[in-house]
């Protein structure tokens, strides 16, 4: 399957991605995971990432725009791909179907997953994220934490509140989203691939998914 996963930052798109991976193989492409790759890399991309998504501010489309191309025409993406958190902008959304016309690959749908910005605010603020670049294991404070406060349960490393994910930076990002991502579903409702979700829970998100890919 090819699909493009839509929602505020905490709605649920990468544990959505994880569950749909394992359905048939997809392979879940998150530009934040590869831009933060950039930044511990050091590359030029990374160094001038980096004071982007450190003030919270969107990354250029042109360095984002480069690296997905050679993304998706790595090997495997073949059995499919699932963007998460990508494309977050009408060009970027324009961008991205003249890159997919050209390389020939159709998309099957735009899932929204709709969640209430309460919600997102206290998933996001009680989020710890393993300090290890090679774990980078999540945990909640309140719903999952680690057996050990503060340890990763899988490789020992301290586990940290990352820089974005403080109250004020939160909030900042959830009205980015809501001013430049959110009108990305009425650009795929147009082009009719788009799958509204209303809901909290990752398994009501894979069942929509699934009826529609059935159908």
């Amino acid at each position: 399957m090819r699909l493009i996963l839509l929602g505020a930052p905490g709605a649920g798109k990468g544990t959505v991605a994880k569950l749909l991976t394992k359905m048939d193989g997809s392979v879940q492409i998150s530009t934040g995971d590869i831009l933060r790759g950039a930044v511990r890399a050091g590359s030029d991309l990374g160094k001038e990432a980096e004071g982007y998504m450190t003030r919270g501010d969107l990354v250029p489309d042109d360095l984002i725009m480069g690296i997905m191309e050679q993304r998706l025409q790595e090997p495997d993406c073949e059995n499919g791909f699932l963007l998460d958190g990508f494309p977050r902008t009408i060009p970027q959304a324009e961008a991205l179907k003249a890159m997919l016309a050209k390389l020939g690959i159709a998309l099957d749908m735009a899932v929204d997953i709709d969640v209430p910005r309460d919600v997102i605010l206290d998933r996001l603020t009680t989020r710890r994220t393993c300090s290890n670049p090679d774990c980078q294991e999540i945990y909640n404070v309140k719903t999952m934490p680690p057996k050990q406060e503060g340890i990763c349960d899988k490789c020992g490393s301290p586990v940290i509140q990352r820089d974005d994910e403080t109250e004020a930076a939160i909030s900042k990002r959830l009205d980015t989203y809501n001013e430049k991502t959110a009108p990305l579903v009425g650009f795929y409702e147009k082009e009719g691939l788009l799958l509204s979700v209303n809901a909290t829970s990752s398994e009501a998100v894979i069942s929509g998914v699934k009826e529609r890919l059935a159908g």
